[in-house]
C-alpha cells in the first residue's frame, strides 16, 4: 500500500514538473514574441537572408536572427568602432548588423574558415547595401587575424567554440585599449551548468573561455541570458600587450567587399 502510494505521488510531482516546465517554455516564446513586436523590424532584405539561411544551408539556427542582429547593430551604434573583426561569417547575417552600424569610414573584417560557405555568403555582401564596408577572409582566424595586424574597436566571436579562448587569447593583442569583444554562445543552450567531467568538448570549450575571461582582471564583463547567451566584454583603458607579430603603423583595410584567402 505505502509503496503505491508513494509511485503515485511521485508520477504527480512528475507530471506537475513537466506541466511547469511546458509552461515555462511556452511563457519564454510568448515573452519572444512580445519582444519582436516592439522592437526594430528586421530589414526586407536581412529576413530574405534570413529564409534563405534555413532554407540552403546546414543548422540555420546559428544566424543571429531578428534580435540578436538589432542588439549587434546598436552596440555598434554605441560603441561607433572604426574596425570591426567577426570570426565566424556563416551566412553574413550578424555581419550584416553589424555593418549596418557603421559610421562612414568604418570597416568590417569577417573571417570565415569554410571556403564552401563563401558562394552563398559573398553575393549577400556584395549586393547589400554595405557592401564597401565588408571585407570577407577565407581562412583559419588564428593565421588571418595575425596577418592582417590590424587595431579593432569590436570584435564578435562566433566561430568553433572549441577554441573560445585561444580566439580571445589570439585577438587580445589587437583590440585596442576601452574596445570591446562580444562572444555569442556563451551559456551554450544551459549545458555550461552540466557537472565535470563534460565529455563534449564545444562545452568545455565554452566552459573554459566562461571561467578564464570571470578571471581575466585586463577586463570588465557581463553575460546577457538572450538567445543562448552573449558575454560583453571591455578591454580596460590600461594598453594590452602588443601583437604576437608585426610591427609599426597599423593598415586601415579599408575596400571594397571581396573574398580574400590566406
Amino acid at each position: 500500500m505505502n509503496h503505491k502510494k508513494e509511485d503515485k505521488s511521485s508520477v504527480g510531482a512528475n507530471d506537475s514538473l513537466s506541466e511547469k516546465a511546458w509552461e515555462a517554455e511556452d511563457l519564454g516564446v510568448a515573452i519572444d514574441d512580445y519582444i519582436i513586436d516592439h522592437i526594430d523590424k528586421e530589414s526586407d532584405y536581412l529576413h530574405r537572408l534570413y529564409r534563405a539561411t534555413h532554407l540552403h544551408l546546414l543548422y540555420g539556427r546559428m544566424a543571429s536572427g531578428h534580435l540578436q542582429g538589432r542588439l549587434l547593430k546598436m552596440f555598434v551604434t554605441m560603441i561607433r568602432p572604426k574596425l570591426i573583426l567577426e570570426l565566424g561569417t556563416y551566412s553574413g547575417y550578424s555581419g550584416l548588423c553589424l555593418a549596418e552600424g557603421l559610421e562612414e569610414g568604418g570597416m568590417l573584417h569577417t573571417v570565415e574558415v569554410n571556403d564552401e560557405q563563401e558562394d552563398f555568403t559573398l553575393p549577400w555582401f556584395q549586393n547589400s547595401p554595405y557592401a564597401d564596408r565588408i571585407k570577407m577572409h577565407i581562412g583559419d582566424a588564428m593565421e588571418v587575424v595575425p596577418r592582417l595586424n590590424l587595431k579593432f574597436d569590436l570584435v564578435f566571436i562566433d566561430a568553433d567554440k572549441r577554441r573560445y579562448k585561444d580566439y580571445y587569447d589570439m585577438v587580445f593583442p589587437y583590440v585596442n585599449p576601452g574596445g570591446y569583444i562580444i562572444a555569442d554562445n556563451t551559456l551554450w543552450d544551459g549545458h555550461v551548468l552540466e557537472t565535470p567531467p563534460v565529455r563534449d568538448p564545444q562545452t568545455r570549450g565554452i566552459m573554459e573561455f566562461n571561467d578564464f575571461v570571470a578571471q581575466d582582471e585586463r577586463v570588465e564583463k557581463v553575460i546577457l541570458p538572450l538567445r543562448d547567451g552573449l558575454s560583453i566584454i571591455r578591454v580596460k583603458r590600461k594598453a594590452p600587450s602588443q601583437p604576437p607579430r608585426g610591427e609599426g603603423k597599423m593598415k586601415n583595410g579599408f575596400g571594397k567587399t571581396e573574398a580574400y584567402r590566406n
